[in-house]
């Protein structure tokens, strides 16, 4: 994560949210390669199996992975390597996707990267998204700032070749002191798109931080690049913890998943400001997806007062039950 709390945005900048608003291995095999030429869209094939369209995130599980970047871990818990975490997936939940996130892997040497990937192969998984931190802004005024953004972002789209991911999540980044900006963050991510589009990995959009990722301003600006490689990522409670409004957040996955592609993160609560739990309906949720004629992943990304299992084996039941 960025050395500012993603949750310490989004609690910060809730009212102004909620004003914007009212106004790898075998099951990679499904995924074309990357090719050396841009493709003119992605040709995902997902499967139509429930459980099979479920992945776990490792943000939920931040405080036991060992990586210098991510500065969540526990280190009064035993620690555990990416590669060690992510292959007990399939044991302690019962599904074969994983979603990893960009700040729980300790190197991205061609070394490591080569053996997270032997370890994904060899457990039988498969990646569903890479989410991606960005510490620059997409739309920031300094010329400089946003080539930082865009450079992350390949690099990591260069990450999500080697082990096998067909996306990244790529965040628009600390705004610190600019406004948003439809035309400058619209500049900035044709660039990643197209260099997605050479490397055939697709690029998502969250709406995660209300200061920059509000849903009204994604919408903006995936029209403005209008790419077959740029979608949005939909969030099933972030909306809900950034204005506290039901209404607010089904709008949100209204005006998302119409635009969404090939991933969705699940969760049925957020932590606020203070401590208080921001609740969503499920069965709303997928509901909302079903009637956008979604077909891609829900990854599990359990935020609440539970332990992170036990949340996650909760959130598995419940997307099963709705998906049936």
């Amino acid at each position: 994560m960025n050395k500012i709390s993603r949750r310490e945005l989004l609690r910060s900048s809730a009212i102004a949210c909620g004003a914007a608003l009212t106004t790898g291995s075998a099951s990679w095999q499904l995924f074309a390669p990357a090719l050396a030429h841009a493709q003119t869209k992605p040709s995902m094939v997902f499967p139509t199996a429930a459980r099979e369209r479920l992945s776990v995130a490792s943000w939920p599980f931040r405080a036991e992975i060992v990586s210098p970047t991510n500065e969540y871990h526990d280190k009064g818990k035993p620690g555990l390597d990416l590669r060690d975490w992510v292959v007990k997936i399939p044991k302690e939940f019962g599904v074969s996707g994983v979603e990893p996130l960009s700040g729980h892997f300790p190197s991205t040497d061609a070394a490591y990267l080569a053996s997270f990937r032997k370890a994904i192969d060899g457990a039988h998984m498969h990646i569903v998204n890479l989410p991606v931190d960005n510490e620059f802004c997409f739309f920031d005024p300094d010329a400089g700032n946003r080539k930082k953004a865009i450079d992350n972002s390949r690099k990591w789209i260069d990450v999500a070749v080697a082990i096998g991911s067909p996306s990244v999540r790529t965040s628009m980044g600390d705004p610190k002191n600019a406004k948003p900006n439809v035309d400058l963050a619209a500049d900035s991510l044709k660039q990643v798109a197209d260099y997605g589009a050479k490397k055939n990995i697709q690029v998502n959009l969250e709406n995660d931080n209300p200061a920059s990722e509000e849903p009204v301003f994604l919408v903006e600006v995936l029209g403005a690049v209008s790419h077959p490689y740029l979608h949005a990522l939909p969030d099933f409670c972030n909306s809900m913890a950034n204005s506290h409004s039901t209404e607010f957040n089904d709008k949100a996955l209204k005006m998302l998943f119409p635009r969404a592609y090939n991933i969705s993160h699940v969760k049925d609560s957020e932590v606020g400001e203070g401590g208080k739990v921001y609740r969503v309906d499920l069965k709303r949720c997928f509901d909302i997806a079903k009637a956008a004629n979604y077909r891609g992943y829900y990854s599990m990304e359990w935020e609440g007062p539970e332990d992170p299992y036990v949340g996650t084996k909760r959130l598995i039941a419940e997307s099963l039950k709705n998906l049936a």
